[in-house]
């Protein structure tokens, strides 16, 4: 393509055989020291000169080609231009202002954003709102000052920016049973924590060798999450897992509830239980929410993390050594829960808003009297040391690390 300039003397194109053969023998031409306002003037004079109102439209095709070839616009635009000559006798530059909303948002928070994002791997826009916003009024860290006042709806449009996409990385019915074990009942929490719901996840089976099991451990009202992991759901190794896993809550744990798979269906596990004063029940027939939250967390936290894939046993170790020494920590005092609002309408229907997001150990401190519930020579003093040594982000950037390092020690 052909640079020029607008000093270019073209007046002798003044016939249509003219402008044709000139067409047909000059490449594309590009008037890029030219500004806008010389290239609009030059196109008015153009179709003054070659009489564009009394031409036919086979004459008027071949000028608006030589206006795109002359001008490097696009086929649609010239015609823009050339439609504004014929209604106004004359092609000019608008004179009116685009409005232009002000750029709150810069491409450093943009990638801050992100940044965060990969650190807990994408959580839900309410949950991460809560963290930028802990991450400023919290642990005071400055470059999360505007980001700290965004909206989730916003949240969501800077995810969808190219500066974003550049910078991040990141069932079958249950069968009824007549083992008279456990009560078969939703059990009522009256708001009190201490009500865990249980459930195992398997990591896949390889070459007809069992893949390790995660233990997961929710607390209904807190959502206060302790996983464990196992080399099988066998008497032998699940007894141990829950004890470490019950004695890693910091308040009294009075209900476990599970499903009615036989691995916590059992005298073992009974037994356990009643020593420990715990109550057990287990989820009724065709009523899938009774043990609902725990399964969503088997996706949004377990599989989020760990995947799909086959995990070989042996690495069981390995891996409950980083939920205890990272995973549970995280989980606990620097990922964000959604918590419901419940509300009854004027037909006596329940309705349910996620409208607050806070750390499991946030909603703890929150409840009334809140010392009550907690284990004996377990303080908020000492709790808050651990929520409040790192923040969130940096937390979870130093877990991720783990994570990784844990997967190289498995692949090897």
């Amino acid at each position: 393509m052909t640079t020029i300039t607008f000093t270019m003397d073209d007046q002798r194109l003044d016939t249509m055989p003219a402008v044709e053969q000139f067409l047909a023998g000059v490449a594309p031409v590009d008037f890029r020291s030219v500004k806008r306002e010389e290239k609009y003037a030059w196109i008015e004079q153009t179709l003054v000169r070659l009489q564009y109102h009394h031409r036919r439209r086979k004459e008027k095709a071949v000028i608006r080609e030589f206006v795109v070839k002359m001008t490097g616009y696009s086929d649609i635009q010239a015609k823009r231009l050339i439609g504004q000559y014929l209604g106004h006798k004359t092609v000019r530059l608008s004179t009116k202002r685009k409005h232009k909303f002000k750029t709150i948002y810069t491409a450093d928070d943009v990638a801050l954003l992100a940044k965060v994002d990969d650190a807990h791997l994408r959580l839900a826009g309410p949950a991460t709102k809560r963290i930028l916003e802990r991450e400023f009024s919290v642990f005071g860290k400055t470059e999360f000052e505007r980001l700290a006042n965004i909206s989730v709806s916003h949240l969501y449009n800077l995810r969808g920016r190219r500066q974003y996409l550049s910078a991040s990385t990141t069932f079958t019915k249950t069968q009824a049973t007549t083992v008279s074990i456990g009560i078969r009942k939703k059990p009522e929490t009256n708001g009190e924590p201490g009500h865990v719901r249980v459930d195992s996840v398997h990591q896949g089976d390889k070459d007809k060798e069992k893949g390790v099991y995660h233990v997961n451990l929710v607390d209904e009202v807190t959502q206060w999450e302790i996983v464990v992991c196992v080399e099988a759901i066998s008497e032998h190794f699940l007894l141990p897992a829950l004890e470490v896993a019950m004695a890693q809550f910091p308040f009294r744990i009075v209900g476990f509830h599970s499903d009615n798979g036989s691995e916590y269906i059992n005298r073992r596990v009974a037994e356990l239980l009643e020593k420990l004063l715990i109550e057990q029940t287990k989820s009724r027939s065709r009523r899938t929410n009774d043990n609902a939250l725990v399964e969503t967390k088997n996706g949004s936290v377990i599989r989020k993390h760990m995947g799909y894939a086959h995990i070989p046993k042996g690495n069981a170790r390995d891996i409950e050594e980083f939920y205890r020494a990272w995973f549970n920590e995280y989980l606990a005092y620097h990922r964000p829960c959604g918590f419901a609002t419940t509300t009854t309408n004027q037909k006596g229907k329940e309705q349910k808003a996620y409208d607050t997001y806070l750390t499991p150990y946030a909603k703890l401190r929150s409840l009334p009297d809140a010392e009550q519930y907690l284990k004996p020579k377990v303080t908020f003093e000492a709790l808050e040391k651990i929520a409040t040594k790192m923040s969130d982000t940096d937390y979870a950037i130093l877990m991720q690390k783990e994570k990784a390092e844990l997967f190289k020690k498995i692949s090897r």
